[in-house]
């Protein structure tokens, strides 16, 4: 056999030929160094991904965690000084909404069981909303002022304390404004729609089944009954009258003697410490100034964690589908 050292190459297929094994151990080493390498660098390219995958997830859930557990103080303040709790009642007074009568009271009670607390300062820029809400809110407030007599609950209004944000200010010590606030509005409202000639102008024929005779009370579609009606505005001078005597009872003799106080009209922050619905000129720091004696501050607004809030956006997305064509009271 020829010695192998002396075969001259010429293509692949004679390089193919010979028996590697035997004669080329070199090759099939570098093979396998070049394999072996291959696969050590997908392990480190692998690790590395992992590396990053697991540090991008540890990043989202970090947000998720700060996003599900929101700090509990506001940064104004260490919770081991003496300060001032803060509680926010903005927006619509609903129980899906931020402005809920169960959140509310909880913050009232974490910031009364903290006893660095000196006083609490509603800070309240609100339309109005569910009476029954307001209601749960007044009376919260009232309950906390019996059991600590000795710890002061103000109110301070911004924009607006309207309807159902004038009922539960009503409940604090003393009430403050801004000279171009709007307060007021102590009244109650029903509202809807009525489409029956709209119906009969379009042709369209409305059949409706119902088991109990005023189980269809005030029907969109149908005219309305005067029993019904008188019924209605029964229930809603009742709720208004309730109204009125929490509105009372929290300001005392110094409301104003004006009957045009309970119509439902709206005055200024100016006018309304004229007529005795609001006690002086004030915001956060000069109240918390002034009236507390610090300038410390905490805010005790009760947040909704994360998963929560998104729950009750789905649920009350689906409750107001559901609501959408039936008529609401509420103190707006």
């Amino acid at each position: 056999m020829p010695n192998t050292n002396d075969i001259e190459l010429k293509n692949l297929d004679d390089l193919a030929a010979i028996d590697n094994t035997k004669h080329k151990p070199w090759e099939r080493d570098i093979l396998e160094k070049v394999a072996l390498a291959a696969v050590t660098e997908q392990r480190r390219a692998r690790r590395w991904s992992n590396f990053f995958k697991s540090l991008m997830f540890m990043y989202l859930i970090g947000i998720v965690a700060v996003a599900m557990y929101p700090k509990f103080k506001d940064g104004l303040t260490s919770i081991n000084e003496p300060h001032v709790a803060i509680i926010n009642i903005l927006g619509v007074i609903a129980e899906n909404e931020t402005a809920n009568a169960n959140d509310i009271m909880q913050s009232l009670r974490n910031a009364v069981k903290d006893k660095n607390t000196k006083g609490i300062i509603l800070k309240i820029n609100s339309p109005g909303g569910s009476p029954v809400q307001s209601a749960y809110v007044y009376d919260e407030i009232k309950r906390i002022k019996q059991e600590n007599p000795e710890l002061p609950i103000y109110s301070v209004v911004s924009d607006i304390c309207a309807s159902g944000g004038y009922y539960i200010a009503a409940a604090s010590d003393k009430i403050f404004v801004s000279p171009a606030s709007i307060i007021g509005s102590i009244g109650v409202i029903m509202n809807g729609f009525g489409f029956v000639d709209s119906l009969e102008k379009i042709g369209a024929e409305r059949r409706l089944l119902t088991a109990g005779s005023h189980k269809a009370m005030l029907d969109p579609f149908s005219p309305p009954k005067a029993e019904e009606t008188a019924h209605m505005q029964s229930l809603l001078n009742q709720v208004h009258q309730q109204f009125i005597d929490a509105v009372k009872q929290g300001r005392g003799d110094r409301l104003v003697a004006n009957e045009s106080l309970f119509s439902g009209l709206v005055w200024t922050g100016a006018k309304g410490v004229e007529l005795g619905l609001a006690d002086g000129f004030g915001n956060l720091d000069s109240v918390a100034k002034n009236e507390l004696g610090t300038e410390k501050k905490l805010n005790f607004t009760l947040q909704k964690k994360f998963l929560d809030k998104l729950a009750g956006e789905l649920g009350a997305s689906f409750g107001t589908m559901l609501n959408s064509a039936m008529y609401s009271i509420s103190l707006r």
